[in-house]
């Protein structure tokens, strides 16, 4: 059998080929540049074969490279996978979660039966906040919260930065004749979630006057922000995390490439009170597993 290649070569090759820049990859993995691009180094050393062009400073994957860091992320998907898989087995108990609106009904909620898979003895309950970043209920084990993450007495854990591009339905983009600019977007008639912030610097983005983000529907709920959009109401500024099933399926496009990345992040909160329980380990490593990976 061919030696293995060290773990923490194969995710920098993982991370490298996901973001494509060595200094992301660094910063992910929270190590130096220097050692990222050793790691690379000597994993094409190991190999024996060339994976990777130089480009000036720059460095990119060569097709056998993206290959085989295709091959590294599946497999390394696979044991994080299981992981999750056997963590809850045999785990009892309580777990309330508490979780945004958005996040609960279009990704959470269609996920939720593989939790209960794994953790079938857990007695699981879902409850959404009044505020996407309140912390503040004591009867929850687990939050799931969109904000800053500033949050010192409490253990607090990225789980996915956030960008905000147009989305609309394909049958409105038929319906007016598509979006050529990014000015057109006013002919689709704009969505807002409780105020114009969001179009207002996407516009600053593309060159085109903020003033165009004035009129449209204002919605209280971003749910209803989404709803009005797969039915053809208007476009709206929205997460393609949360909208990736929306956007599979076809119900949603994206119609322009260019995105703003928002300040606020979802972020998995536990109280401190609350970290001794095993159930809380449980649903952490299954929803780390079932997170996608950035998009580079």
């Amino acid at each position: 059998m061919a030696r293995i290649p060290s773990t923490q070569a194969l995710r920098a090759l993982e991370s490298f080929a996901r973001h494509g820049t060595v200094w992301q990859a660094a910063d992910e993995l929270n190590l130096t540049r220097s050692a990222v691009s050793h790691q690379l180094r000597l994993l094409e050393r190991d190999l024996g074969f060339r994976m990777f062009d130089r480009v000036g400073t720059r460095i990119e994957l060569t097709p056998q490279g993206m290959a085989y860091a295709g091959d590294i992320r599946r497999a390394l998907s696979s044991i994080a996978g299981s992981a999750a898989r056997n963590a809850g087995r045999g785990v009892t108990g309580t777990l309330t979660v508490s979780c945004t609106p958005g996040f609960a009904a279009t990704w959470l909620c269609p996920k939720i039966g593989r939790f209960r898979e794994v953790s079938p003895d857990v007695a699981l309950s879902i409850v959404t906040p009044r505020r996407l970043d309140d912390v503040s209920n004591p009867d929850v084990d687990l939050f799931l919260t969109f904000g800053t993450g500033n949050l010192p007495d409490m253990q607090v854990e990225l789980l996915k930065e956030v960008e905000f591009t147009p989305l609309c339905s394909p049958v409105l983009l038929n319906r007016i004749g598509g979006l050529a600019e990014p000015r057109d977007v006013k002919r689709a008639g704009l969505l807002h979630l409780h105020e114009r912030a969001d179009w207002r610097r996407w516009f600053r983005l593309a060159g085109v006057d903020e003033a165009a983000a004035r009129g449209g529907v204002v919605f209280a709920d971003m749910n209803l922000v989404y709803a009005a959009s797969m039915n053809a109401q208007g476009i709206a500024m929205g997460d393609e995390f949360i909208c990736h099933g929306a956007m599979e399926a076809g119900a949603l496009v994206r119609p322009f490439d260019l995105a703003i990345r928002s300040p606020r992040s979802y972020f998995l909160v536990v109280p401190p009170e609350k970290a001794g329980n095993p159930a809380v380990d449980a649903f952490r490593s299954w929803i780390m597993a079932e997170l996608p990976p950035s998009r580079a």
